[in-house]
Order: C-alpha cells, then structure tokens, then sequence
C-alpha cells in the first residue's frame, strides 16, 4: 500500500457502544428460485452439518482473532434456506459467537425461512437455540403466482407457517414480492391488506426485478416473461406505501415496513453504515481493524469455502481495505435507503468533504431530497423510485 493510499484512509468510527452484527449464510436450498441470484445452491445429497457447524465455529473465531471483543448485537442468518439447518448446528454456531465476543442483552437473533421446511418441532428447536426473530419467504398469497414464482408452497403452507411462527417467536417477519407478471394494482392492494392482517410488526415487499444470469432473465430475452412497465410499477409502490403506512407499518427503508420499534436491527447495522463480520460461504463482511475499514468477501461454492476453511481457519477470498472515497460512496448508497436519511457530517468524516450543496440544491428543486428539521439529508418518496440516480448524483 502505498503513503498516498495510507491518507486516502478514512478513520473507522466504530464506538463501543456502536451495533455490531455477525451475518451468517447457509447456503443450501431445496430448489433454485427462477428470480434469485443470491448465492444458493442445491444438493441431491445430505449436507455434512457437523462439519459446516465446525467450520462456522472456527472463522468466527479467525475473525474475532484478527479484530478483538466486540459486543454483538445482532445475528442473522441468511441463505440460502436457514431453516434447512438443524437446531444443534444453530445453536453451535451461537455458541461460537457467544464464546468469542459479547453477547449484548437482548441482542436481536434473526433467521430466515421458507414455509416448506417450517415445522413447529424444528422452529422450537431454533427458539432454544436462541433464536429470537425469524423471517419467512412466502413472496406470495395466491397459488398461480407462487408456481410462476417457482416456489415449493401452497399459499396455505405459508399462511400456516405464519401461525406457527406466531405461536413461538414474539417477532416475526415475511416477505411479499410484487409488480410481478400480471398483476394489477386491484389485486396487489388486496393481498397487501390480507398481508397486513397477518404480519403483526414487519412485512419485507421487493419489487419484481430481473436479475442478469437468471432463469427469469432468460425468458425475458426470449419475449416469454414480461413484468409491469414503469408506469405501473411506480403505481404499485405508490400503493404499498399507502397502505403500509395506513395501517401502521410505514417504510422505515426503500423495501422494508414495520411498526416503529419493530424494525429489524440487524439490516439496520447494514444501512446505517456499521460494522459486521460475514462467515459462511459467499458472505460479506465490513470490518474495521487498526483504525482502517476492510471489505471481506469469503468463497461462494460451499465446498470449496469448507476446504479452505478447514485448511486456513477462514475462506477468505476478498480482504481489501476500503478507501475513504469508496466508503463515503457506500455511505451514500446504504444510508439513503432508509427514510431517516443521513447525517451529513458523518458524511464529512467519512469523505473528507462535505456534500456538494449545489448538487443538493439542484435535487431538492426535482422534489427527490429534503433536510429534516433536525439537519438530516434524506429522499422522499418521490426520490426513492430513482434512488440509484440520486446516489450516483450525490456520490459524483
């Protein structure tokens, strides 16, 4: 690294009393999704879950080497189908963090399901693990729509698995997909509203979006998939937010509604800009360590990750400091998401600058960003269906 990198460093603002997160990934399904591009793979054999457990267990503790105690205040685990893993690999992987770092009281422990792997025994048996939160993919209420969507349950499956989350986790949240091929705004606003009923705190609700490299991408170019054009694709995010927020569950980002309280700490960690290890294989990390900030990235082919895991005590595959010019674009990129906005001279600590107010202003005049009464820049709603061009605005 060279003296001119060295300045370009911007100083990590990691407090002590500031959130860390550790995201977990299990990268397995039952089948590939024709919309995802996550890192998810499908096995036609048993996954050897002892030795992933053994494996989770010893990158945590590579990673809680290299960076010193932390206070943990929130795990997730992501996938992939988490809830493919048995409750005693959980819980192993718990154990780890919990024996290498802090854990906060009443950290938020999150885990993410598919309704065809839901059990009641099964989420019990997460629930004693210490899982706290769980998240259920059901992405849609109508039978056809889950075929197309190319998912293993009924709509009825889903709905049952929403009771059964109820019954044992005070928190819970699911996940609706819309703007999807032929749907109309009449017939999304009814199922948001049968969504509502049942969500309790939290409802997660992506837009439809075809992804490069997918199945979906693939019939799109081939003229056989076609999803709602702009017009009515901005008309159904104008409805999600009036009806979310009707009922009591506003945006507190781009995609993600809750009661006020109920939102999901961990992804707030993410947006926020904050500090978090990934572990498990394709995870992502940001790391601050000797007062530099790192991007880690670990090996995506699950036993490949176990490989070098096994050999070197982590999968590593990206381990790069991030300069200060690239931190402040990821400031920019996460915190802009969140309806609260962001702290402009967090942003000036970061960049070393302070936000361009000519570009501001000229945003401002397009009706895309306001200032809070309490100093914080933050895009409207009528910002956020461009959001990646105010991004890019503000970030040039």
């Amino acid at each position: 690294m060279s003296d001119a990198d060295v300045l370009d460093l911007a100083p990590a603002d990691t407090r002590e009393d500031t959130p860390f997160g550790v995201y977990v990934h299990w990268p397995f399904c039952l089948s590939k999704c024709p919309y995802c591009d996550f890192n998810s793979h499908v096995r036609h054999v048993a996954v050897e879950q002892e030795r992933f457990a053994r494996a989770f267990a010893a990158e945590i503790a590579t990673t809680a080497a290299r960076i010193g105690r932390r206070t943990v205040s929130t795990v997730f685990f992501g996938g992939g189908t988490p809830s493919l893993m048995k409750p005693e690999t959980v819980g192993t992987v718990l154990d780890a963090i919990a024996r290498h770092w802090t854990m906060a009281l009443g950290a938020e422990v999150s885990l993410e399901a598919n309704p065809t792997s839901v059990e009641a025994e099964r989420f019990r048996g997460f629930r004693t693990a210490g899982v706290n939160r769980v998240s259920l993919g059901v992405q849609a209420l109508d039978d056809d729509s889950l075929k197309a969507l190319g998912r293993l349950h009924t709509a009825a499956e889903a709905m049952a698995a929403v009771a059964t989350a109820r019954k044992i986790f005070d928190r819970y949240s699911f996940d609706l997909i819309y703007a999807r091929p032929g749907q109309g705004i009449a017939a999304w606003t009814s199922e948001l509203r049968r969504a509502i009923d049942e969500a309790a705190e939290h409802l997660s609700l992506y837009q439809l979006t075809i992804e490069p490299d997918t199945p979906f991408a693939a019939l799109e170019s081939a003229g056989k998939l076609s999803v709602p054009g702009d017009t009515i694709a901005r008309h159904l995010f104008d409805v999600t937010q009036e009806v979310c927020a009707a009922a009591g569950l506003p945006a507190y980002e781009v995609s993600n509604h809750a009661r006020p309280g109920a939102e999901c700490r961990h992804n707030l960690v993410y947006w926020r800009y904050g500090e978090y290890a990934g572990v498990g294989p394709g995870a992502h990390g940001r790391l601050d360590v000797g007062g530099r900030r790192v991007a880690t990235a670990t090996e995506k082919r699950p036993e490949d990750w176990l490989a070098r895991v096994e050999a070197a005590g982590h999968g590593l595959v990206v381990d790069e400091t991030v300069t200060r010019a690239e931190q402040a674009d990821e400031f920019l990129l996460m915190g802009l998401r969140l309806t609260e906005g962001i702290d402009p001279a967090r942003f000036a600590r970061i960049a070393g600058r302070p936000i361009d107010p000519a570009r501001v202003a000229d945003l401002k005049s397009y009706g895309f960003v306001e200032t809070t009464p309490t100093g914080r820049l933050r895009v409207t709603r009528s910002g956020f269906p461009v959001l990646d061009a105010v991004v890019a605005d503000l970030a040039a």
